[in-house]
């Protein structure tokens, strides 16, 4: 099988671990997670996810496209030996259609689309390192936000759709700043661990409540406002609650007063100076806002982190 040619860039524990700023989950139970995206498996943002969450204390694989992805909803096909090398020269032309990072096998590509790296980690790889299924898939951070009608057609929204689908809890990240970069570039405490921290908090707070995580047949749709002066470290970012479409005559639980409407993600990601990270519930089925009853029991098990915009 080839592998990556490039050597994997490990960031300490300490160092991961002081960017989440949070106690690591006992290991005697270690929770399930595996990570997607749609920007490649050897983009920096996935690495830093995947590095934070290991710190974290969770048992977590990685299954992501080789290339950049980006813009392919839910697209699925067979995946094809390479004919060109895999992003940033990770994969060598002719390489398998399928395979892992030469030092550690949890790092997987898949020559396809982000969907079908979310099928071969839950069918191939996670049986073969977990004996069983993920308990939590997790998609990005993505470069770029994913707002209102682009959940439609973003390839991380799909990753985690397929994961609702699937009967497994999902959460797609997506993130404001940054451009594409290689994992190899990550420093400790650089913008694509201050993302993966943040993430890391939000999936924190979700495996801390009782199972099921989220009701059945939805999943999150996140998005994560611009790194500046004002919103540097991951404790200066604040989760509110919110909707994916506008819908006048759609009503949602009732938070901050809202009089039964929440906010439109757009709209709150945009508040400067703010930090506000938007949380929607979306339904797997056609990637639109949840109903009302499924929205409340994601409130009630995030309330203590939710903040009013």
């Amino acid at each position: 099988m080839y592998v990556s040619l490039l050597a994997s860039v490990l960031v300490s524990s300490v160092a991961v671990s002081s960017v989440v700023g949070a106690p690591t989950i006992s290991a005697t139970a270690p929770i399930k997670v595996l990570v997607g995206n749609d920007d490649g498996w050897a983009e920096a943002n996935i690495r830093a996810f995947y590095q934070t969450l290991v710190a974290a204390g969770y048992d977590t694989i990685l299954s992501a496209p080789v290339d950049n992805k980006s813009g392919t909803g839910s697209s699925d096909a067979t995946p094809t030996v390479l004919t060109k090398a895999g992003e940033y020269n990770s994969v060598p032309v002719g390489a398998p259609a399928e395979g892992s990072n030469a030092t550690n096998p949890r790092l997987n590509y898949v020559n396809s689309y982000p969907v079908t790296a979310i099928k071969y980690g839950t069918a191939t790889v996670a049986p073969s390192i977990f004996s069983g299924a993920p308990d939590l898939i997790v998609a990005g951070p993505n470069l770029g936000t994913n707002l209102g009608s682009t959940t439609a057609i973003s390839g991380t929204v799909g990753a985690a759709t397929e994961g609702v689908l699937g009967g497994i809890p999902s959460i797609a990240f997506s993130g404001t700043s940054g451009s594409g970069r290689s994992y190899t570039t990550l420093v400790p405490g650089d913008q694509s661990f201050i993302y993966a921290g943040i993430s890391t908090k939000l999936v924190k707070a979700l495996t801390a409540t009782a199972k099921p995580w989220l009701p059945t047949g939805v999943g999150l749709n996140v998005n994560l406002p611009a790194i500046s002066s004002t919103c540097a470290t991951v404790n200066d970012f604040h989760f509110v609650l919110t909707r994916v479409y506008s819908n006048s005559s759609q009503t949602d639980v009732v938070t901050c007063n809202n009089g039964g409407h929440l906010p439109l993600e757009s709209t709150v990601i945009k508040k400067s100076g703010k930090c506000f990270v938007t949380v929607s519930v979306f339904d797997a089925s056609n990637k639109k806002d949840a109903s009302t009853e499924k929205q409340t029991v994601v409130y009630d098990k995030l309330s203590s982190i939710f903040v009013c915009s």
